[in-house]
């Protein structure tokens, strides 16, 4: 880069001081026009320092131009992944979408804070910007589907590149209930956690189901398997066991196979939230079907949990870990612990035996 192009930017901040000071409007954007031109000509070769002096300047302009100016800016800033960094967030922070939606969608400068933030506080047009950028993390798919209307949250849902935590899986089944298209999209992304898969398929309607069926016509045999087994609560559908799933219970094999799974590790995995470990390890200890525990898992009530634990010799604290993870995973009300904790206390090891025999007999009904 030459010498007369790395003093650009302190010139341009002596000429910007006279423009400010007595320059009409149209002088300003003219100004504003050339910094553009003079920054994109030679952004992958400025050092961070002279982004800095850019950013001064655009800071400056940004004050006292108007908003068709700031909106051409955003447009022509967005994609430079060397964009001054404070020009951007001001412009990803204006309340009119022509400015900020350009850097909502398309900068890499905005980190997930600033998305995050964005928000949290703005409207409905900047979250549908932003349910378009290329890669989404978890955290700010949580926000956008919290606050986000039904076309951001279809938006971000058909985004190949978002992911989701399993509390945004758990909101999205929540809002996909009566509405087919959601619930398709839903129920097509790769990592939905089974469990979360079960309860969308369950309340799904047969369109829903042909959908997906048609959707994956090399498991179509499994679809209407995994609705009448949803349906009845059976629950173990081969078309909704994700990688993870197949990774958390061959983990679980492993440790009950070599003596290791006892009820530290079934807290373990409750307090960590892993779902997946804790049905599988606690359908091991209590020498059941992992589907079983699955089905159990799942219900409403906490009485399944409860009889699953007493069967194992759990102690309190772990059922009360559990339950804990069920509540937070389903989204609803918090379970009486008390309540739970009283019934627990008095249900004997025969009768939770009893219970489960019937259980087991439920599951393999539909086989039979």
């Amino acid at each position: 880069m030459s010498s007369k192009s790395a003093t650009a930017p302190e010139s341009l901040l002596d000429e910007l001081q006279t423009t400010l000071a007595h320059g009409t409007v149209a002088r300003r954007v003219e100004t504003l026009r050339r910094v553009t031109d003079l920054f994109i000509n030679g952004s992958v070769d400025y050092s961070d320092q002279q982004i800095g002096l850019f950013d001064d300047v655009f800071q400056c302009l940004l004050d006292h131009i108007e908003s068709s100016a700031k909106a051409l800016l955003a447009n022509r800033l967005a994609p430079i992944d060397t964009a001054p960094p404070r020009t951007i967030r001001t412009l990803a922070f204006d309340d009119l979408i022509e400015v900020a939606g350009p850097v909502l969608a398309q900068s890499t400068r905005l980190d997930d804070e600033t998305l995050i933030e964005t928000a949290r506080s703005k409207s409905q047009a900047h979250l549908l910007a932003i349910s378009t950028r290329k890669a989404l993390s978890g955290a700010v798919t949580d926000v956008l589907v919290l606050r986000g209307n039904d076309e951001v949250i279809q938006s971000t849902v058909n985004n190949p590149g978002a992911e989701f935590t399993e509390r945004g899986y758990t909101r999205l089944v929540s809002r996909a209930e009566g509405d087919d298209d959601l619930s398709t999209c839903v129920g097509l992304r790769p990592n939905i956690p089974r469990h979360l898969y079960l309860k969308l398929v369950a309340k799904a309607s047969d369109t829903v189901r042909q959908r997906l069926e048609a959707a994956n016509p090399q498991q179509a045999k499994d679809i209407p398997t995994a609705v009448k087994e949803a349906t009845r609560r059976a629950r173990s559908a081969p078309s909704a066991v994700t990688r993870d799933t197949t990774i958390a219970h061959a983990l679980v094999k492993s440790l009950f196979q070599d003596g290791r799974l006892d009820e530290f590790q079934l807290a373990s995995f409750a307090e960590a939230g892993k779902f997946d470990e804790t049905n599988a390890s606690l359908a091991a200890l209590a020498n059941v079907a992992v589907a079983v525990a699955e089905n159990m898992m799942i219900e409403t009530r906490a009485e399944g949990v409860m009889i699953l634990a007493k069967v194992s010799g759990l102690s309190w604290s772990t059922v009360r870990a559990i339950i804990n993870l069920r509540d937070e995973i389903s989204g609803s009300e918090p379970t009486d612990l008390q309540a739970c904790k009283e019934t627990y206390e008095r249900l004997r090891p025969s009768t939770a035996q009893q219970v489960l025999r019937f259980h087991r007999m439920q599951q393999s009904a539909p086989a039979a």
